[in-house]
């Protein structure tokens, strides 16, 4: 009998249940039948099998639909269940115990053999508690997103919330390939309140990427029954204006007595045209919003925490797109009020691409990383880079070789010049911009100053050398080499051997130059004679009258300390 009272009637094609109103299912396992018990919700028989004559005790699973043990007996003659065990007694008197595993046991072997159905359908037939069958679940799905089938995956992760980290599975899911996925995780968070502020914002980004203006608004209304803002509004009101959620913006900014940005909500949707006819006074505008010239400051509000609260002017750049001198005029001002902007980086890498481009265009490289945000492609930026008749209120010199053009290309150089050098600072590690995208600035457009304190201040000694030898700068070349390569100041003494290298592969006449190393090497014992004279060699147009005098005195120098050394025989 079954525990739910089922008779159970085994004959040689199948065992058979029958229930109080006639035969229930029936199970085809072929075989002679000598024993069959219910026991712990498991079907066990023994089964003979008449072509061998060999017995087989099986433990079925009917519920998952398997075999959850087998074992070849010898002929049984009594089967009991006592003590939570199986017990067989055999014809010849021995006996055979049978111990059912731990759950922990039993949960390890289904996950080898990836049965996590049949292991979520044991934890609640053992009635385990909510964390245990939880953490099965994040197992199930795991091995779902292995297989990259991110929809199942996220069913099992759903079922896991309030027992495991929604930070765990937010991770899982942040490509914007699966957003759908992370939006489904977030509302059901929401549902059973669990989601924190961040998570709120996160859902909130989600809505924007997805254009969900249904959802989005419902959302945010929702906030009008809820006495505490349920998520970061400053984040809210940022994301929903990169989507150009205007509205929903100003709806937020409203509800939560942001009037600052309130106001810049309204400025953003009117300052492109504001800035095409009134670039000055824009500019002026902007200037109010982002820094601190407001009534907190008045109250006593913390300078820090301000400016937190307050519009960055990240988020006012591709207003600029076709005015690249108003952009390098609004954030010039800027950086002079404000010392410890939280964009502090943004900013300066911007304004470096500004000073250091030939010609003046909106800065589409340092942009790339606000696209995500501001909803401007690259493609977009690099095509208004290479116009070369936008108009702009900058009044941009379309002839390169105009004197005025040259003036002003140098001057923004010079300032460029200055801003990575009062960027870095000696005694911090890190400058306050990115020092890979300035490279790149530096080599795109041939600005080698800027190259040269950059790869100075990083101890690339080499590429400081490598500058000059592109160059063909010989005087400044040994000049830094001098610096740089003396070891007791910290320098690279093997700066000198690329130096001669250079010269011995120039393939033209610089005897000056090598005579100068000559003499350098020579007094400061840099390098062996034999690996000066193997490197210059290489070079047909150096005179062996270039070398004859440093020879001479290597010859003569070696002979006195042969001749000074006392005689053993």
């Amino acid at each position: 009998m079954t525990d739910r009272s089922e008779l159970i009637i085994g004959r040689s094609e199948a065992v058979y249940f029958y229930e109080v109103d006639g035969r229930g299912p029936c199970w085809a396992f072929e075989g002679e039948k000598k024993f069959v018990v219910w026991f712990r919700g498991y079907l066990l028989c023994v089964i003979a099998d008449q072509r061998t004559g060999k017995n087989t005790f099986n433990i079925y699973d009917l519920k998952n639909h398997l075999i959850a043990h087998s074992l070849a007996v010898k002929e049984v003659s009594h089967m009991l269940c006592e003590w939570g065990n199986i017990i067989l007694i055999m014809e010849d008197k021995s006996a055979l115990f049978i111990v059912e595993k731990d759950i922990e046991s039993k949960l390890d072997m289904l996950f080898k053999k990836n049965l996590y159905s049949v292991a979520i359908n044991l934890v609640q037939n053992q009635q385990a508690d909510a964390a245990a069958t939880a953490e099965v679940l994040r197992k199930y799905g795991d091995h779902l997103y292995s297989k990259q089938n991110y929809d199942e995956a996220m069913s099992q992760y759903i079922h896991t919330t309030g027992y495991l980290e929604p930070s765990f599975v937010i991770q899982k899911f942040l490509d914007a390939q699966r957003i759908y996925n992370l939006t489904n995780y977030l509302e059901k968070l929401h549902e059973k309140g669990l989601a924190s502020k961040g998570h709120t914002t996160l859902l909130l980004n989600c809505y924007t990427k997805l254009k969900d203006v249904e959802k989005l608004n419902v959302f945010i209304k929702s906030e009008e029954q809820v006495g505490e803002h349920k998520f970061y509004v400053e984040t809210a009101i940022r994301a929903c204006r990169a989507a150009n959620y205007h509205e929903q913006a100003m709806y937020v900014a409203k509800k939560a007595g942001k009037h600052e940005c309130q106001a810049g909500v309204t400025v953003k949707e009117y300052v492109k045209l504001l800035i095409e006819h009134k670039p000055s006074e824009t500019i002026e505008i902007l200037m109010c919003l982002c820094t601190e010239e407001g009534e907190l400051v008045k109250k006593g509000a913390s300078n820090s925490s301000f400016l937190t609260m307050l519009p960055s002017p990240v988020d006012f750049l591709n207003i600029f797109v076709h005015h690249p001198r108003s952009l390098m005029e609004f954030l010039e001002r800027y950086t002079k009020k404000v010392k410890d902007s939280p964009a502090q980086l943004e900013i300066h890498n911007t304004l470096l691409e500004l000073y250091l481009s030939y010609d003046l265009n909106f800065p589409y490289l340092s942009q790339n990383s606000i696209n995500e945000n501001g909803g401007l492609r690259t493609d977009q930026l690099s095509s208004t880079a290479t116009m070369s008749g936008a108009k702009s209120n900058g009044r941009i010199i379309l002839d390169r070789n105009d004197v005025n053009e040259e003036k002003d290309r140098q001057e923004r150089r010079r300032k460029g010049l200055l801003l990575l050098k009062s960027a870095w600072p000696t005694e911090q590690e890190q400058p306050l911009y990115d020092v890979d995208l300035v490279i790149i600035l530096c080599e795109m457009n041939a600005f080698k100053d800027g190259l040269l304190y950059l790869y100075e201040k990083l101890k690339l000694y080499k590429e400081v050398i490598a500058c000059y030898m592109q160059a063909h700068d010989h005087e400044g070349l040994i000049a830094c080499c001098k610096r740089l390569g003396d070891s007791g100041k910290g320098g690279d003494p093997s700066l000198w051997s690329d130096l001669l290298n250079y010269f011995g592969e120039h393939g033209e006449d610089c005897s000056k130059e090598v005579k100068e190393v000559l003499t350098y090497i020579e007094r400061h014992d840099i390098l062996p004679p034999i690996i000066v004279l193997q490197t210059l060699s290489r070079n047909p147009c150096l005179m062996l009258s270039v070398i004859k005098d440093y020879i001479a005195r290597k010859l003569e120098q070696e002979s006195k300390l042969i001749g000074g050394r006392p005689k053993i025989y």
